[in-house]
């Protein structure tokens, strides 16, 4: 039978690893303890992108393909020797959250079920300062890892010439990321503007395949995520492990590896021998600290220009200059139409609101995998139909409970000849996210 705890003695404290036989990733057959193993040796990478940061729980109790669930309290258990630091959040609410120094403490956080981290982009002794600026480059559906790689390439250049010191490294799932160390004198809100400005400069020069237009249905390309930079947002850091079936790295790069690199070859299995060839290729970030005074100055020039602030994520106050809060298609209009519900359900695409757009709903599904082999059967069905859709019209859309997420996908059928379009018929995947909150 299977030792039900494992000790390691870890920067010299004792940690209890529970469970360590438990498979996390059961396609590569890693356990937890090949987890943990991993973290201890890219410990000093790790430490480099999460240490002194308070972070989030991203849990994982039954491993990379079971149901996660987001902790933002550090547990009310735990030795004394884990730090805490007390954070608040655009909704008012308070929270203890765990600070990661060193080694131990990091594999006390991996026997928790976390497999990625996820850490605030702020050190634990300014709260109110980010220090670094985050460029999340997210593709939508069908575009290719090449484009995602001239994208990057182009932020570079764009941040290069306000001064600032881009890093890049893969974000371990579809996209990438591209940081930048920052001093600690800049609020939340001035970060964000400051990510705004860059990414509306980055769509200026490659409009074909880049965009800054923060709602999906009106998206194409690479979209720069500004509102990453947003206060409470988190993202996978340095050297995290993700949820991917082949437990992929969110691996840093050097600019050079960038024309040429591909996500799939940074794995659990290969980041760490790469790690102890080659060392962390973002070992001096912190020692190249820059400005956001130019970036800011460009925010300046766009809202001269009529580009003023741009919409916020939900949950936060309406901020002043912020456009409606509302979708396209959700938009109360004279002309328009409400679409229909699926059979059985009380609310379509857009709820009760307007639109123009031709949608329809095709899934609510707990994980996106389920998700899109909902989409797979449907298509099936409508290949004709699918002809003529591309991939900005397939709309993923990752929904945010208390506690978890779930995936709803919905098709906006614009392109397809109205005697074609298929009209909104029974959900291929149809979960119920209420209905397990409430339970």
């Amino acid at each position: 039978m299977p030792a039900r705890q494992e000790i390691l003695d870890i920067a010299g404290r004792e940690v209890t690893i529970s469970n360590p036989g438990k498979i996390f990733f059961p396609r590569t057959g890693h356990t937890k303890l090949d987890l943990v193993r991993y973290y201890m040796a890219v410990a000093d990478g790790a430490l480099g992108g999460v240490g002194g940061r308070p972070m989030a729980l991203k849990r994982f109790v039954n491993g990379s393909e079971g149901e996660f669930f987001f902790q933002k309290r550090a547990p009310t258990s735990r030795p004394e020797w884990i730090e805490t630091v007390a954070l608040s959040f655009p909704s008012g609410r308070t929270a203890e959250e765990i600070v990661v120094r060193d080694a131990a403490q990091l594999a006390w956080v991996m026997n928790l079920g976390c497999i990625d981290l996820n850490p605030h982009p702020v050190r634990a002794d300014d709260l109110e300062h980010p220090d670094e600026l985050r460029v999340d480059l997210d593709p939508v559906p069908g575009v290719p890892w090449s484009q995602i790689r001239n994208v990057a390439l182009i932020a570079r250049e764009a941040l290069e010439e306000v001064g600032l010191q881009p890093w890049p490294k893969t974000s371990g799932s579809r996209g990438f990321h591209v940081y930048c160390r920052i001093e600690p004198k800049w609020t939340f809100t001035e970060v964000r503007r400051a990510a705004l400005a860059l990414a509306r400069e980055v769509e200026r020069r490659a409009p074909d395949i880049a965009t800054a237009a923060w709602w999906k249905e009106e998206r194409h390309g690479v979209f720069l995520d500004y509102n990453q930079n947003a206060k409470d947002r988190t993202v996978a850091s340095a050297y995290s492990v993700r949820p991917t079936p082949d437990a992929r790295v969110s691996a840093p790069l050097s600019w050079e590896e960038v024309p040429s690199c591909e996500p799939e070859a940074f794995t659990i299995d290969t980041v760490p021998e790469r790690f102890a060839r080659i060392g962390d290729p973002w070992a001096a970030m912190d020692r190249a600290a820059g400005s956001l005074d130019r970036l800011l100055k460009l925010s300046v020039e766009q809202e001269a220009a009529g580009l003023g602030d741009a919409p916020w994520p939900p949950h936060y106050a309406k901020q002043a200059g912020e456009p409606p809060r509302v979708q396209p298609s959700k938009r109360r209009k004279a002309k328009g139409h409400v679409p229909p519900p699926a059979p059985g359900k009380t609310a379509g695409p857009t709820g009760r609101r307007r639109t123009t757009f031709h949608l329809i709903e095709i899934a609510r599904a707990a994980t996106q995998a389920e998700a899109m082999e909902g989409l797979e059967r449907w298509k099936a069905r409508h290949m004709t139909v699918w002809s003529y859709l591309g991939p900005a019209d397939v709309l993923v859309d990752s929904m945010r409970g208390r506690s978890t997420t779930w995936t709803r996908i919905r098709l906006n059928l614009r392109e397809v000849p109205e005697a074609e379009r298929p009209p909104q018929e029974a959900l291929e995947v149809d979960f119920d996210p209420w209905e397990r909150e409430s339970g």
